[in-house]
């Protein structure tokens, strides 16, 4: 489970004046604590990202009722896919299984997404279709990718506006590694990027250290 902030004592005692006594000025929180405004301002800059008070201009602080797991659950609704995605390793159609499997160990991914000649996606490759191709008597120079990967409409995608835990449940209901991310075009789609699960690791990691 990703951590919500852990508040020190007197973050903690800031929220209980302000749940008692909000909407209150940050001068009369600080006349509480017996502190200056300067040295509580930092406390309340934090409580105020992280989500738990708001402000209001002439008004004060006033607690916004949420806990923890709703402000993460929040902040997890925000995280969309164009600011995580990484770029795609596409390969054509007509390569090889063997050239397949090089750019892959080469390019140290998991997942290959292959294109036509008018660049327009057509299939996907993971290791688990390369290594059974592997396995199998047969001429790896010989064999293009498009025999053995992955057909549209077979392909799971994405766009870079979804959100980024839409797209961790469809990698668990799946059980993939990564999906390409597309533009819809007239005569297909274009792959612009890829998320995997690496990425949506970093991207939760990112918003723990956050909060």
């Amino acid at each position: 489970m990703v951590r919500t902030i852990e508040l020190n004592k007197r973050q903690e005692l800031i929220l209980d004046i302000v749940k008692e006594n909000g909407p209150i000025t940050g001068e009369h929180i600080a006349e509480r604590l017996n502190l200056t405004r300067a040295t509580l301002r930092p406390d309340l800059a934090i409580l105020t990202m992280a989500g738990y008070l708001d402000a209001r201009p002439r008004v004060g602080y006033f607690y916004t009722g949420k806990t923890g797991a709703q402000l993460l659950t929040e902040s997890l609704q925000k995280l969309l896919v164009k600011d995580y995605q990484s770029i795609p390793v596409v390969v054509n159609e007509n390569v090889s299984v063997y050239d397949a499997i090089v750019t892959m160990f080469l390019e140290d991914v998991g997942t290959l997404f292959v294109v036509d000649q008018s660049s327009l996606l057509v299939g996907v490759l993971s290791r688990k279709d390369l290594l059974r191709a592997s396995i199998g008597n047969q001429e790896l120079t010989a064999l293009p990718v498009n025999i053995i990967m992955t057909r549209m409409p077979n392909i799971t995608t994405c766009k870079k506006d979804d959100l980024l835990i839409e797209i961790a449940n469809l990698l668990i209901e799946k059980q993939i590694d990564a999906l390409p991310v597309v533009k819809e075009t007239d005569k297909g789609f274009e792959v612009t990027g890829r998320i995997t699960k690496t990425n949506l690791t970093r991207a939760f990691l990112a918003l723990a250290e956050q909060r």
